[in-house]
C-alpha cells in the first residue's frame, strides 16, 4: 500500500493534465499512486491517460465514470484509493517537486501518541508565477480545526494538503442529489467537528490562475441548489457555535440555507425539521425572511420550467 493516493478528478481537461503528470514525475517522495477519476470526458483524456500509464515511473490508475458530477467522482475515489493518506490535485494544477516529501515530514513530526487526533496536514499555494495565493497561517505550525482556522484566525485563499483516508471515508457525499456539485465545506464541517489539522507555512501546490471562466452571464441558482442547501444545512448544524466570533458569515449561511431550500421545494416546516442543532434552528428562523426574499428574486430571474 502506498503512503499517498494523489487523486485527480477530471472532466475535459486533457489540455492541462500534463501539469499534474509532470509534477508527479519529479516528486522526491516516490511512495504514492496516482488515481485519476474521469467524470465522463468527451475529449482525448482516455488516450492521454493510456500514454501516461506507459510512461509513468509510478503507479497510475485511470477510471472512467459517467458524467455525474464532482461529488460522485469524489466518492468513487474514496472507494478506490489504496493509500494511507489521500490528497486531491486538480486536473489543471501542479505541485512542487518536494511537495509530498514535505507533507510526509510534517505528518511524521506530529507525535505518534497524538497523531490520531489529526485528520492531516495543510500547506500553502503559489500561482504559476511563484506568487503566494491567499494569506499565511498566523503560526507555523498551527494546530487547529478547519472551523477555527476560518472563523477565529480568518485565514483566506487557496490551501492544499492531505487527509487520512480512514477519516475521509467517514464523510462521503450523499449520492442521490440533483445537479453536479456539492461544495467541499459539506465535508470539512464534519471533519472539523472531530479532528485537528496541522497547518504549515510552506508553498507546496502550484495553483494556476490562467483557466478561462466556465461561467458566462448570470448563474442559475437552481442548477446546484440541492447541493448548496445540504452544505449550508451542515454549516448551521456544525458551526452555529461560532456565531459570536463571526456573526456575519454564520448569518449568511442561515439565509442561504432557506433560500436554497425554497429553490428545491422544501417548505418551512421541513426546513426546520432537517436542522438538528438548536443554534442552527434559531439562526435559520432569524434569516428566514431574507432567504424568502432572495428566493422570490431568484424565481423572477429564473422561472421554473
Amino acid at each position: 500500500m502506498p503512503l499517498f493516493t494523489v487523486f485527480t478528478p477530471t472532466y475535459n481537461r486533457a489540455h492541462t493534465l500534463h501539469r499534474v503528470f509532470d509534477s508527479l514525475q519529479v516528486q522526491t517522495c516516490r511512495d504514492f499512486e496516482w488515481l485519476v477519476v474521469d467524470d465522463g470526458s468527451t475529449d482525448d483524456t482516455a488516450a492521454l491517460m493510456a500514454r501516461y500509464e506507459n510512461e509513468a515511473t509510478f503507479p497510475v490508475r485511470y477510471m472512467r465514470e459517467p458524467h455525474r458530477g464532482a461529488f460522485h467522482v469524489h466518492n468513487v475515489a474514496l472507494h478506490q484509493a489504496q493509500g494511507q493518506l489521500i490528497i486531491k490535485l486538480d486536473s489543471d494544477d501542479g505541485c512542487l517537486p518536494n511537495a509530498l516529501e514535505r507533507l510526509q515530514h510534517h505528518w511524521e513530526s506530529i507525535p505518534a501518541d497524538v497523531r490520531g487526533k489529526f485528520s492531516g496536514v495543510t500547506g500553502l499555494c503559489q500561482d504559476q508565477n511563484g506568487q503566494l495565493v491567499g494569506n499565511r497561517f498566523p503560526a507555523d505550525p498551527l494546530d487547529c480545526s478547519a472551523a477555527e482556522l476560518e472563523y477565529r484566525h480568518k485565514v483566506r485563499g487557496e490551501k492544499w494538503g492531505f487527509l487520512r483516508l480512514d477519516v475521509l471515508r467517514q464523510f462521503p457525499y450523499p449520492e442521490n442529489v440533483s445537479g453536479h456539485y456539492i461544495p467541499e465545506s459539506y465535508i470539512w464541517c464534519q471533519v472539523s467537528q472531530r479532528y485537528l489539522t496541522r497547518h504549515v507555512n510552506e508553498e507546496l501546490r502550484i495553483y494556476w490562475t490562467d483557466a478561462p471562466s466556465l461561467v458566462h452571464g448570470r448563474v442559475n441558482p437552481r442548477t446546484n441548489a440541492e447541493g448548496h442547501r445540504l452544505m449550508f444545512q451542515m454549516v448551521l448544524d456544525c458551526e452555529s457555535v461560532w456565531f459570536f466570533t463571526a456573526p456575519l458569515r454564520i448569518m449568511r449561511a442561515a439565509v442561504q440555507y432557506s433560500r436554497f431550500a425554497f429553490l428545491t421545494g422544501v417548505g418551512v416546516m421541513n426546513q426546520f425539521s432537517m436542522l438538528k442543532s438548536l443554534g442552527g434552528r434559531l439562526l435559520w428562523l432569524s434569516g428566514l425572511p431574507v432567504g424568502f426574499l432572495l428566493w422570490c428574486r431568484d424565481s423572477r430571474r429564473f422561472p421554473q420550467t
